[in-house]
């Protein structure tokens, strides 16, 4: 339950969290890792390690997985749309709505700061905290689980993919439909930005024939301004 003089939630135990999904994992203290931030290590000594290494693991095993599932699914498609398939299925953004159709955020352990501030809706935090929960998985369970628990949400997710042409770059599908009415190009103009030095969020506009298209958020320039390509092309109708 949140408390709503504080903010907090009732941390979702590993325990619950697996049996909620049903995972078939039995290592709670690796599953615990999984989902224990960095911040939550700064502030709670008796923490042995963060989620990091199992992040880095689960990056590559989601990297290999979606790719064996692409070339499965798909064997008369070509490896350039492939590629982009993959690219757009493990992108930062697709992973944290993956965890969030999971509520991966009830499970996380943060420090109060990052609580406070909005950290378990945070587009890059619930990413790793995905990637580390498939990489707890997979040394817990096995590829064919985190197979298992991977397709239904592939199938869905790429399935919207192909229909919204999220795999193709919003920054060029803008330009074509610029170029088609015979505009000067974009102009992505970073307007803002937030957070500490290594872990800056940029507020960036994309702005055509003088008047703002679209507004993006990101973890870089280039993350913020493909967000507000996109943000443009969905004002617009454009799939």
């Amino acid at each position: 339950m949140e408390n709503p003089e504080l903010g907090e939630i009732d941390l979702e135990t590993p325990e619950a969290f697996t049996e909620r999904l049903g995972l078939p994992m039995s290592n709670y203290l690796l599953l615990s890792r999984a989902l224990t931030h960095r911040s939550y290590l700064n502030e709670h000594p008796e923490a042995i390690e963060d989620n990091e290494r199992l992040e880095f693991l689960g990056d590559a095993v989601l990297d290999f997985l979606v790719g064996d599932w692409l070339y499965n699914h798909f064997p008369e498609m070509a490896e350039g749309e492939l590629t982009r398939l993959r690219s757009a299925l493990v992108r930062t953004e697709q992973l944290a709505a993956f965890a969030g159709q999971i509520h991966l955020g009830r499970a996380l352990r943060l420090g109060k700061g990052e609580d406070y501030s909005g950290g378990r809706m945070r587009t890059a935090l619930l990413c790793a905290g995905f990637e580390a929960l498939v990489g707890a998985l997979y040394l817990d369970s096995g590829l064919g689980e985190v197979y298992r628990f991977m397709e239904p949400q592939l199938e869905e997710a790429v399935s919207m993919i192909i229909h919204d042409r999220r795999d193709q770059d919003p920054k060029s599908l803008l330009q074509e439909w610029v170029q088609a009415r015979g505009f000067g190009p974009p102009i992505y103009h970073t307007v803002g930005s937030s957070g500490p030095e290594h872990d800056k969020f940029f507020n960036v506009q994309v702005v055509v024939d003088g008047q703002i298209y679209g507004t993006g958020n990101g973890h870089s320039k280039q993350t913020a301004a493909k967000m507000a390509a996109r943000n443009a092309l969905d004002k617009l109708g454009i799939a």
